[in-house]
């Protein structure tokens, strides 16, 4: 990849992503704009990722295996104590051309798989929306899902407000997440019936390996021990709940029709995807959305998802055949507000 693209890559980055969020990354996403070395380094990530989230990602997933680097300083996940992160820059540099060749290996072999619960704040009452609409269980399948936790949605409780929590109240994965503005989703007492949960992805992250859990510690950022938090708890519902899951290696687009024969008509198929399309090609994008229609012909079917056309939180409903599109919500990547459209 062009290196001049991979800088204004890392500069956007850095204020639109990190800022106010992660002052690590932020830090040294803005030196790595400046570094032809790195950015050379980051291009041997595989065509279609998030080459920023990538590289970060591959250089955590290192110092959590425990790979030892006066780098591991500035961690907050590592150490208790961090230094600051203006001070970074060249452990981080020395870091990467020390274990250049590990790095090459796992930027061409991983993807990024960010599997952040705390979505499950904005999908709770989005799923509630939809049900309103037909009345019908939801039949659930998640393109991109890692390893499952929001399928399990209706699994955890949640908070909008100080005083309330919704949900299952007894969950032991309690999600927090501001509303802005003043239009309020439905937030229903009771999550509305699921039947099936179909989870699909080219890799299924197996939490009962070590690897694949460490590689989705690693995708969490630094400083964001809430995040990490969650996906501990979230972790212990996803392994109870191995036998509800219906996980499947492959192509999600490809094996969506055959998926859906096997859902009867008196449950309304839910697609989505949280993003995932981003690192979607084109042609791809096109043919989801091609396979979507064909189905609503026949079927209820709603597909939730963003990163297709833009960041916001796109449904499109299929009902008795008739195509309906909204915006529903403008949504925060990690989930910690949303601000309701529908």
């Amino acid at each position: 990849m062009d290196t001049n693209r991979l800088s204004a890559w890392f500069n956007t980055f850095a204020k639109a992503e990190c800022a106010c969020s992660s002052d690590l990354y932020e830090y040294l996403s803005l030196k790595i704009a400046e570094d032809h070395d790195l950015l050379a380094l980051s291009s041997n990530a595989k065509e279609g990722q998030p080459v920023p989230n990538l590289f970060f990602g591959v250089i955590h997933f290192l110092l959590l295996n425990g790979v030892e680097h006066p780098l591991c300083e500035f961690y907050p996940s590592i150490v208790e104590k961090p230094q600051p992160p203006q001070k970074s820059f060249p452990y981080f540099k020395s870091f990467c051309l020390t274990y250049k060749d590990q790095l090459i290996s796992l930027l061409n072999e991983r993807k990024v798989q960010t599997n952040e619960v705390r979505r499950c704040g904005y999908l709770y009452p989005t799923f509630f929306y939809i049900y309103e609409k037909v009345k019908k269980p939801l039949a659930l399948i998640e393109i991109g899902t890692s390893a499952g936790f929001q399928l399990l949605w209706d699994h955890y409780s949640y908070s909008y407000h100080a005083d309330e929590r919704y949900g299952n109240h007894h969950s032991a994965v309690h999600i927090f997440s501001e509303i802005k503005g003043k239009n309020m989703p439905p937030l229903p007492n009771v999550s509305p019936p699921v039947t099936y949960r179909y989870g699909l992805d080219l890799h299924i992250n197996d939490l009962s390996k070590t690897e694949d859990t460490l590689w989705l510690k690693a995708l969490i950022w630094p400083e964001h021990q809430e995040r990490r938090a969650l996906f501990e708890q979230a972790s212990g519902y996803v392994n109870k709940h191995q036998d509800d899951l219906h996980l499947i290696e492959g192509d999600g687009v490809e094996h969506l029709p055959r998926i859906v024969e096997h859902i009867p008509n008196d449950s309304a198929i839910c697609i989505f995807h949280t993003h995932v399309a981003n690192q979607m090609p084109l042609d791809k994008k096109q043919a989801l959305l091609a396979i979507v229609k064909k189905i609503g012909k026949n079927r209820d079917v709603f597909h939730l998802y963003n990163n297709i056309w833009d960041g916001d939180l796109h449904l499109d409903s299929f009902i008795y055949g008739k195509e309906d599109n909204e915006i529903i919500a403008q949504t925060d990547g990690h989930g910690r507000w949303f601000k309701w459209l529908a």
